[in-house]
């Protein structure tokens, strides 16, 4: 007998086990800092915390929040990074500077000074067919390498820091000395946020964006995805690029092709109205092109709304690079690619005949008279 209680008291005792119970204040403190903070200062229910906090970047004011307004604007791009494609930060394929396998050394490293980029992508025949990217560092390492060996001729100058660039062929073809790096390939509907989980990863900071039939369609480097976030990085070699639009003396304004539409119409006034173009086109010189159809030529003066009209001071076969802004004393003809839409769209009236008179009826034939 008692050999069965002392198992009945086993077997109650590994059936109730104690339950943990959670007590009012652990609750509160379980619950996260960002919903008390909405809690106590708007009364909000707490959700996410990614929603609760766009909803005090949109609501509160800084002196609420603690955030600076710059720590506010980078959280408001972090929380919208993850709506950006790769086709939202990428480089148009215009824009590339790419280089061919076969370059010599001697026109890689004039390219290499003149483009102001740390690495440029590699391709075969076209830009459709890349092989990969060469980097400077590496190209240096090489160059390097080739002048710290013995100098060819005795009767040389001894060289500087141990190096004699003398000795390096700048006529060596790029495909030859093996430097080219890989590169990554994403279609243009990659968001931005997993491309840049992908850069960290692979340590691969360029990315070519490959349209579906295989073609390249623009190019995304880390610092392009950075930027998203922290805002334009200039560094000692670019071109200052501030102003993309500024007024002139005379009244007139001179843009970046490149420029933002919207900032033209802000920086110009309401009277420059491009209509529903903004929807469809988002740079000033993908306006001008889609007034007249094609890609104006250097010195070529494009009617623009109402009475301004535009001077292309600068372009190329592919796009247009600077333009000038100013208003026509008189009234400017329509586009051509307008002209031809505002026709199909809404044909000439025909003209109506003139009233008959008895003179006019008399001296007109009817139907039923032979000329003679």
């Amino acid at each position: 007998m008692p050999d069965s209680d002392a198992d009945n008291r086993n077997s109650d005792s590994s059936r109730n086990l104690p339950i943990p119970v959670v007590r009012p204040t652990e609750a509160r403190d379980s619950e996260s800092w960002m919903g008390r903070i909405l809690r106590s200062l708007f009364g909000w229910k707490s959700g996410s915390i990614r929603a609760d906090l766009e909803n005090v970047l949109d609501a509160a004011t800084p002196s609420e929040t603690g955030f600076s307004p710059a720590e506010s604007r980078m959280l408001r791009n972090i929380l919208g990074l993850r709506e950006r494609r790769v086709d939202d930060v990428m480089i148009p394929r215009a824009d590339i500077v790419a280089v061919q396998r076969d370059i010599i050394l001697g026109e890689l490293v004039k390219i290499f000074e003149g483009a102001a980029h740390s690495r440029l992508v590699v391709y075969g025949d076209t830009l459709d067919d890349p092989l990969g990217m060469v980097h400077i560092r590496d190209l240096i390492a090489f160059m390097t390498k080739k002048a710290s060996g013995p100098p060819k001729s005795k009767r040389r100058k001894a060289p500087v820091a141990g190096l004699d660039f003398s000795s390096v062929d700048l006529s060596l073809p790029l495909s030859s000395i093996q430097i080219m790096r890989s590169l990554i390939y994403v279609p243009p509907s990659m968001p931005a946020i997993d491309l840049l989980a992908r850069m960290q990863a692979t340590r691969i900071h360029l990315a070519l964006v490959i349209d579906e039939y295989g073609g390249t369609d623009g190019l995304v480097s880390m610092e392009d995805i950075v930027e998203q976030v922290v805002g334009d990085i200039e560094d000692e070699h670019d071109e200052a690029s501030i102003h993309t639009i500024v007024r002139q003396y005379d009244g007139s304004y001179l843009s970046d092709g490149r420029a933002n539409l919207d900032e033209v119409v802000t920086a110009i006034g309401s009277e420059f109205d491009v209509g529903d173009a903004g929807q469809e086109v988002d740079t000033l010189g993908g306006y001008v092109v889609k007034r007249i159809g094609r890609v104006p030529v250097r010195g070529e003066l494009v009617p623009g709304p109402d009475r301004f009209e535009f001077e292309i001071l600068d372009a190329d076969p592919r796009r247009i690079k600077k333009i000038r802004i100013y208003r026509s004393k008189k009234p400017v003809p329509a586009a051509p690619a307008e002209a031809a839409k505002d026709a199909t769209a809404a044909p000439a009236a025909e003209p109506s005949p003139e009233p008959r008179t008895e003179e006019s009826a008399r001296e007109a034939p009817t139907p039923n008279d032979s000329p003679r």
